[in-house]
């Protein structure tokens, strides 16, 4: 068996690839009923309606205000801490739809926002101090939004598929989805 291939990072492909999240999750979750909604993976794991939760806070208070800081202060002054159930209790009481709006609302807003500092490829390595992690580089950064974007919709997947986990019979020896151990919210 061969290694897998991956893509080099290039800054060009990240607002490509954080653009299409918004309409993924509007077409995926839009009209789903609410059990699938609200099933999870366990105890202090996320339901797709609180990945949504999890993504809004994340346009607010992480990937921008963080890329905010690099540029203007860098490693000088640190990271505030992400507070990564922060949205169970600020959006609690919001449907689905309505995340599903807010977050393409703040997506598009933060995607403006990026475009506009019209990065040079050289900024990528300027640095910022992460509360845990230390010194990080913008680039990093950068990739780790789109990665959060990707595992998050993996998450999902993963979430709605455990609900036929019982129904598939033996072809869940074929369906690695279904007995892939979780490991974050």
């Amino acid at each position: 068996m061969t290694a897998g291939r991956t893509v080099p990072f290039d800054l060009a492909d990240v607002p490509v690839l954080l653009a299409r999240t918004p309409a993924v999750l509007r077409v995926w979750l839009g009209d789903l009923p609410s059990p699938w909604l609200q099933a999870n993976e366990g105890p202090d794991t996320f339901s797709p309606h609180e990945v949504l939760g999890h993504l809004i806070h994340g346009e607010e208070a992480d990937w921008i205000p963080r890329a905010r800081l690099i540029l203007e202060h860098g490693p000088d002054r640190p990271f505030e801490s992400f507070d990564r159930f922060a949205h169970r209790r600020r959006l609690a009481d919001r449907s689905t739809a309505e995340l599903l709006e807010l977050f393409a609302r703040l997506r598009a807003d933060n995607l403006a926002v990026l475009a506009q500092w019209d990065l040079a490829a050289e900024q990528l390595a300027l640095r910022g101090r992460h509360p845990e992690l230390g010194e990080v580089t913008l680039g990093q950064l950068l990739a780790t939004w789109v990665a959060h974007d990707l595992g998050h919709l993996a998450q999902i997947a993963r979430v709605m598929a455990t609900q036929f986990a019982a129904a598939v019979g033996p072809w869940h020896a074929y369906l690695p989805v279904l007995h892939r151990a979780t490991r974050s919210p």
